[in-house]
């Protein structure tokens, strides 16, 4: 199979991209490098199944350039900076939305009817159901970023309805592992690289989360692409518990090897504005199609902090 990766140069598109050509397929990256690394595309270089294309997703001329030929794109591309969009409103609507309609347009003019497409449980915002399933409505996102994937996903409905399309939709937990570049492990493991005696966390530390590992993550993708046969589906993809932040926290002082580390609190159920401060994810439709987790929560975050500090 020829598939396309955009965002293949980033952190789960990277794992992606290792995970597609082990099974034989022909990957194309798409990547602008905004906050992909190269360095996580050298153990590909040298592979005849491997293609890069150093473009923006905003450039529609090179993402049908990139489709034209492919057999599936897995679309991971996009503004992953929650926070940032408190301050950059735009980026997420044009990184997260307007991107993802050039790559869907890009599909209907080329043929291509398969898209695996990379969203987000906050989607949701603050659920009043606990674990919450993929049919919760109405949804109402408490960040910019949240709010630039509903419109996404609303976009590949419709072109799916309307063209053909078969399409996967994917809701991420807090995904953890090597190459993560953004997040709380590696925001914490900063911090304490700079001041090994204390550690400030946004919020009151009782923040509750999903975590999952990125190799779980990338499995359930290919598995859910695989064995899913409905015109287009959702999944929620997380563990099946959640996380205290302050345990995290204290979880990264012991992988560290380091004690009697001062916890800093910010104060606030948030850790800023727009982070939902407790979730859990409903994944027994995952379960139902076959597919377990092979990490909890604090196991994730445990190997997640080992594998960071082993480079």
């Amino acid at each position: 199979m020829k598939a396309l990766v955009t965002g293949g140069a980033g952190f789960i598109g990277s794992h992606l991209v290792a995970a597609l050509l082990q099974q034989g397929h022909e990957v194309t990256c798409f990547d602008n490098f905004s906050t992909g690394r190269k360095a996580y595309l050298k153990p590909f270089e040298k592979n005849k199944s491997f293609k890069l294309v150093k473009a923006d997703l905003l450039n529609l001329a090179a993402v049908k350039k990139a489709v034209k030929g492919q057999d599936l794109v897995w679309h991971l591309a996009a503004n992953a900076d929650v926070r940032g969009g408190f301050t950059r409103t735009h980026v997420d609507l044009e990184q997260n939305v307007l991107a993802t309609w050039n790559v869907l347009e890009a599909m209907r003019l080329a043929g291509v009817k398969k898209l695996a497409f990379a969203s987000t449980s906050a989607v949701y915002g603050e659920a009043r159901q606990l674990p919450i399933p993929e049919s919760y409505a109405p949804v109402f996102p408490w960040s910019v970023y949240g709010a630039s994937k509903v419109g996404a996903e609303a976009f590949v409905s419709a072109y799916a309805n309307l063209f053909g399309l078969q399409a996967w939709l994917f809701r991420f937990a807090n995904i953890v592992g090597k190459n993560s570049t953004h997040g709380v492990i590696p925001d914490f493991l900063a911090k304490l690289h700079k001041n090994p005696r204390e550690l400030e966390i946004l919020g009151d530390g009782h923040q509750s989360k999903p975590f999952l590992h990125v190799s779980d993550c990338v499995n359930a993708m290919l598995y859910i692409a695989r064995h899913e046969k409905a015109p287009i589906s959702v999944y929620n993809l997380g563990s099946m518990d959640w996380l205290v932040i302050k345990k995290l926290a204290e979880i990264v002082c012991e992988e560290m090897k380091l004690e009697n580390v001062k916890l800093r609190y910010t104060g606030g159920r948030s850790g800023w504005p727009g982070d939902v401060p407790k979730y859990m994810l409903d994944i027994s439709a995952l379960r139902k199609l076959g597919f377990t987790p092979k990490y909890n929560s604090e196991q994730a975050v445990r190997l997640a902090v080992k594998e960071n500090l082993s480079g």
